[in-house]
């Protein structure tokens, strides 16, 4: 994480909005039961296995907070942590523990949520050539994290953004008027640099698209059998991405039909959150 350029450039912002939502003018509780300043410590414990993802982002709220605060963990991203874990300590002020605690909590559940769940997923594909892809079926604001959150356990990304590459999908190709129409605009407008990929729903409409010079073809929502086809007919011409309610129930079934990616939205839009808590708060 340390070494992740885009995610210090970004986060220090996307964070502070966060704060800002949960504390629009002054946290009334803390300052209630904490007028004054005071050194305090607080365990951050884990209550369930799983992949850690997000402990820079952890940090990083409450060092916005107190610039002072220390935080000591005692696993990094990535590591697999079994329930009843300490995963760090933190020590600063009482009150900035207090009021980014909720905040800090949420990116780091989020984070380790779906990189727990990835890594689920992405552990059945091994010994195969299929790399398992994320969406942008992610939450507003939270791109940046949750895509972090993808390749910690184990999946790759596909395109960040609607800037980072040319997916035509089913509208593209409505607008277009037909899968070879939209195909060839794209070869022309976009960047030579760019690959070009489309949605495709029917086995003819794969055949078009692999005529008119597409580099990567999305089976999206084909049978098994519809898939076996159209893989056969391709025959190494395009690459082969695989897409449309690919959960970690059934995606088994498409691990031995030779496709070279799977995309999966569930990855991030639909992990549950790992359950982790800050807990033991007492002054120093």
């Amino acid at each position: 994480m340390n070494n992740n350029i885009t995610m210090r450039l970004n986060a220090d912002e996307l964070i502070l909005q966060a704060l800002r939502e949960d504390i629009s003018s002054e946290d009334v509780t803390t300052n209630a039961v904490m007028p004054k300043a005071q050194k305090g410590e607080a365990q951050l414990i884990c209550k369930q296995d799983g992949v850690l993802a997000g402990l820079f982002v952890f940090q990083r709220v409450f060092e916005l907070l107190d610039e002072s605060v220390d935080l000591e963990f005692h696993f990094t991203d990535g590591d697999n942590v079994k329930k009843g874990d300490l995963i760090g300590t933190i020590t600063g002020d009482i009150r900035a523990i207090l009021s980014g605690e909720r905040t800090a909590l949420n990116y780091l559940q989020r984070m380790s949520g779906i990189a727990t769940y990835t890594n689920s997923i992405a552990r059945l594909l091994e010994g195969s050539k299929v790399k398992l892809l994320d969406t942008r079926k992610t939450t507003p604001n939270m791109r940046i994290f949750e895509k972090y959150a993808v390749k910690v356990g184990g999946g790759y990304n596909h395109r960040y953004n609607l800037s980072d590459g040319v997916l035509l999908k089913d509208n593209h190709i409505g607008a277009a008027g037909g899968v070879k129409e939209a195909v060839l605009m794209a070869k022309e407008y976009a960047p030579f640099v760019r690959k070009i990929e489309i949605e495709c729903e029917t086995v003819e409409m794969v055949k078009e698209a692999v005529e008119a010079g597409a580099d990567i073809v999305m089976l999206d929502n084909m049978t098994v059998e519809e898939m076996r086809e159209a893989i056969t007919w391709i025959d190494g011409r395009a690459e082969i991405e695989c897409s449309g309610n690919v959960t970690r129930e059934n995606i088994e079934r498409y691990i031995s039909l030779g496709v070279d990616y799977i995309s999966s939205g569930a990855l991030t839009h639909s992990a549950p959150i790992m359950d982790i808590s800050l807990k033991n708060l007492h002054a120093v």
